[in-house]
């Protein structure tokens, strides 16, 4: 495996002592243990020996037996498990600033943020939790594939890098310095971020969020999220790259993974904007319920779903671009990435009167895919699976797919068509070699509306002529091979406007995909084009 230029640094020599630390640690029973011995001395000096440099300062908080900081060894900052672990919960404010001459924050264990807690007990979620604030050009690094940086309900996470300083949460692999076995990062490395919020889920009942009572065990770890307000804030997350990240199956077995970036009943007060997430093990952006919004999002080579939306999702989401490709293991086999573009499901648990099946809007959407079968599960890379009486309303997709011996580019599970005349794309373009992974090509499975029963599904994509579908080798592309080339004569529709839409969100693009041939100087264009530069050097 090559290390992308992003990641190439010199090689320095290590070494993890620690302050301990007292009253502000609580017990959760998350992530399996890995973590190394602990030093439970306390130091109360704010003395970062091991540096040759007295200005750096690595992060510290204070507890009831004093100050726990990390040690500065002349190029790095090291927290041990005696700083942070699955069995730490931080409820400071921690400040991770950029550090000089490519020096990186080095985690041993878990970062866990804020108290954690199942209200049906003696629990009550702080109104003024914690923060985590990581400063432009910071880079967090993880040691241990059950890592994770978990923000607990009534917490924040303020990550805002700069498009000249962006942050990065990555693999200890993907510096040659904390890489034994000198083979670079990989997929599952570390367990990525989770961010539980006080958003609304159908995983809990009506009854349960009045009484204040909602507590849905988060997947991959044993943590809770869910309340009763959509416009809540979790912080916001941007300019940030999510590298290596994911796990696979815990306690509960298939499909209780880590993802990327995890979002759990997070509100519409959260922004997550300009993010690169790549190679991922399981999905690279999951969201159940609540409705926080996503925007400038470019997800790269992740095994499973690039976007997984669940439990009465009500968001909103723009300029979202996703290609799937191959990664060379460690072992030197190149592998497939990527299941679905998007995952996209209507319900989790069960609807109500306060939680309607996901129905976001999402608008200038740009699905790469391929024909192989993803390492992780040996599914198809499609570009849309629909399930559980899923709605939205799509605007300027381009969805694509060369290659079609095993694979098409839309899939219907049967309770996926329940609600399928609520899935309406406009103003989109399908060039796909094999374009419906369906038998006969029409809604029959006997749980579609009546009013779409025999329907073609070329029909019900078509919607009156809004969309178009042009079979694979169109000229869709402008020479660089991801943005589109708004000049072609092979894309004949008109791309929507969007001035029918929420004007505080959603920008004017009016060009089918995500990235326009005509926009090569803005700072979304250099963002995906990065992103791709990147990702191609794994």
């Amino acid at each position: 495996m090559k290390l992308s230029g992003l990641f190439k640094v010199s090689l320095v020599a290590t070494a993890m002592t620690l302050a301990g630390c007292g009253g502000d640690i609580e017990i959760t029973p998350t992530v399996n243990d890995n973590s190394t011995s602990t030093d439970n001395s306390v130091n109360n000096s704010n003395n970062n020996s091991g540096g040759t440099n007295d200005d750096i300062s690595c992060t510290e908080y204070q507890t009831d037996a004093g100050t726990v900081a990390g040690i500065f060894d002349g190029k790095d900052c090291l927290y041990n498990d005696s700083f942070a672990s699955k069995n730490i919960q931080i409820t400071a404010n921690l400040t991770f600033e950029e550090l000089p001459d490519g020096g990186v924050h080095l985690f041993e264990d878990a970062l866990l943020i804020g108290t954690d807690g199942d209200t049906t007990t003696d629990f009550s979620i702080p109104t003024n939790g914690p923060t985590l604030t990581v400063k432009p050009g910071a880079t967090l690094a993880f040691k241990s594939g059950e890592a994770i940086v978990r923000i607990a309900r009534g917490a924040k996470i303020q990550a805002v890098g700069t498009a000249d300083k962006p942050i990065v949460f990555t693999s200890a692999k993907a510096f040659p310095r904390f890489d034994a076995e000198g083979k670079g990062p990989l997929y599952a490395d570390w367990g990525g971020i989770i961010i539980n919020g006080n958003g609304i889920t159908d995983q809990c009942t009506d009854a349960e969020r009045d009484a204040a009572t909602c507590n849905v065990p988060s997947e991959g770890i044993t943590s809770y999220f869910g309340g009763n307000d959509n416009s809540d804030s979790s912080g916001n997350i941007k300019w940030t790259k999510i590298w290596y990240a994911g796990s696979g199956p815990k306690v509960g077995g298939e499909g209780d993974d880590l993802n990327s970036l995890t979002l759990n009943a997070v509100g519409s007060g959260s922004e997550f904007d300009y993010i690169h997430i790549h190679q991922g093990f399981d999905d690279g952006i999951e969201i159940f319920g609540g409705a926080t919004t996503i925007k400038h999002v470019v997800v790269t080579d992740t095994q499973d779903d690039s976007f997984d939306f669940d439990a009465g999702w009500q968001g909103k989401a723009q300029f979202l671009f996703v290609k799937h490709g191959t990664v060379i293991t460690r072992e030197g086999t190149t592998v497939y990435m990527g299941n679905n573009g998007f995952e996209s499901d209507g319900v989790k648990g069960t609807s109500s009167a306060q939680v309607a099946p996901s129905n976001p809007t999402i608008a200038n959407v740009t699905i790469i895919t391929t024909d192989g079968l993803s390492v992780r599960d040996t599914d198809p890379s499609n570009a849309f699976k629909f399930d559980d009486s899923f709605n939205a309303n799509f605007y300027n997709v381009l969805m694509t797919k060369d290659i079609a011996l095993q694979s098409s580019c839309i899939s219907f599970s049967s309770d996926g068509e329940k609600q399928a005349d609520k899935i309406i794309f406009n103003s989109s373009v399908m060039t796909c070699a094999s374009e419906f992974d369906d038998a006969d090509g029409t809604f029959n499975s006997g749980k579609e509306p009546a009013a779409l029963t025999a329907t073609t599904l070329t029909a019900w994509f078509d919607n009156n002529g809004s969309n178009q579908r042009i079979g694979e080798g169109a000229d869709v592309f402008a020479s660089n091979g991801f943005a589109t080339n708004t000049a072609s004569t092979d894309i004949t529709v008109t791309a929507n406007d969007l001035s029918g839409l929420d004007a505080s969100f959603f920008e004017a693009a009016p060009y089918i995909g995500a990235v326009s041939d005509q926009d090569t100087t803005s700072p979304w264009y250099k963002w995906v084009e990065t992103a791709l530069a990147a990702s191609a050097q794994d």
